[in-house]
């Protein structure tokens, strides 16, 4: 058929007066940011249908990334890369062992307390008993048939789902341990694998960078916070042994751990120094002054020590951290808001070499 058409083509076949209608720029923009939107969706089904892979993967590659400075002092000193893998991975083990145990002994104790605990925080928060009333009575009158309810502090379902909530699944730590074994093991055959993947040079040397740069940023970050965190950990066991507290070394532990999660981590710890602290002490004041010391303890660390320490190569802008932060979590869950950070560093770092921005030259 296209042989009859004649050599002005497809424009023959149109009737009298009738031209092509040209394709406007703008839908050819609307098409392009429907066909990258379309992609982005595309991408976090994936990322929530993989989570069983994809969640340890990730959660390894920050860990070796972590370690990489141990690994290439190893190798200066050319030990066995095998032998300074094992050694890692023990390590990992080892400190993921004991956080477990020093963290879970105290729960446990207070799940055995769980009636006990409900009652008495009822009782502390009885002056909390008009307010409650005052809602509860405009909720009756807003939907009488809830109004038989009553609302009950259930400590034991409240512990299990947190535990739930919590606790990974025995099949993704295997993948993760495993996981980091082997990226530990083959730390530098893997950049040569990724380098090789591309033919053209100016790809190869772009993927370099990507990787050095990514590598120089995730480890210099986590390194200096987890510098940070550790102080954060002894100040918090510090504050519970000097309160009252029990089990200042769990606090502690907490305290390190969960300060790894801007904003949320700060939160948990002061939630839960009171709600201990009102088991624990007579009165509700009482109860306030451990987590207003953390609170102030956060305060001098986040507004002075970390934008002092980490200064302007890894200041991140706070809006842009909640976000992510927000988003890992709802994806991922906790294990997704601990890599919430990292993962936004590696974003930020490929996306500034992949579409560099193109300063105007300035007249001479």
């Amino acid at each position: 058929m296209d042989k009859h058409i004649g050599e002005r083509g497809w424009r023959d076949l149109l009737p009298a007066g009738d031209e092509p209608v040209p394709i406007v720029p703008r839908w050819r923009d609307a098409a392009q940011v429907a066909t990258v939107g379309i992609f982005i969706i595309l991408f976090v089904v994936a990322l929530d249908l993989a989570r069983p892979i994809a969640l340890p993967t990730a959660a390894a590659f920050v860990v070796t990334m972590m370690l990489s400075p141990l690994s290439e002092r190893a190798e200066r000193y050319r030990i066995p890369s095998l032998l300074t893998a094992v050694v890692l991975w023990l390590l990992v083990l080892a400190i993921f062992y004991a956080v477990i145990m020093l963290v879970s002994s105290p729960v446990v104790e207070w799940a055995k307390r769980a009636p006990d605990i409900g009652n008495s925080i009822q009782e502390k928060l009885a002056l909390l008993d008009r307010p409650l009333g005052a809602l509860r009575d405009l909720r009756n009158s807003l939907l009488p048939a809830d109004s038989g309810k009553a609302v009950n502090f259930d400590v034991v379902a409240l512990l299990q789902q947190a535990v739930s909530f919590v606790t990974p699944a025995v099949g993704q730590l295997l993948i993760f341990f495993v996981t980091l074994f082997f990226m530990l093991l083959g730390r530098r055959r893997l950049r040569h694998v990724l380098v090789a993947l591309f033919r053209d040079r100016d790809a190869r040397l772009r993927m370099l960078r990507i990787m050095n740069n990514i590598e120089a940023n995730l480890t210099g970050y986590l390194n200096v916070v987890a510098v940070i965190n550790a102080g954060v950990g002894v100040g918090a066991g510090i504050i519970a042994a000097a309160v009252g507290l029990p089990n200042p070394i769990a606090w502690g532990v907490l305290g390190f751990v969960l300060n790894f999660i801007p904003y949320i981590g700060a939160a948990i710890i002061e939630i839960g120094m009171f709600l201990v602290g009102l088991i624990t002490f007579p009165t509700v004041s009482y109860a306030l002054l451990a987590p207003l010391l953390y609170i102030g303890m956060g305060l001098i660390e986040g507004q002075f020590i970390t934008p002092s320490v980490l200064g302007r190569r890894f200041t991140l802008n706070p809006l842009t951290v909640f976000l992510a932060l927000v988003f890992w979590a709802w994806l991922w869950g906790p294990v997704g808001a601990f890599l919430a950070v990292p993962l936004l560093i590696i974003g930020l770092v490929a996306a500034m070499h992949l579409f560099p921005k193109h300063e105007p030259d300035l007249p001479d």
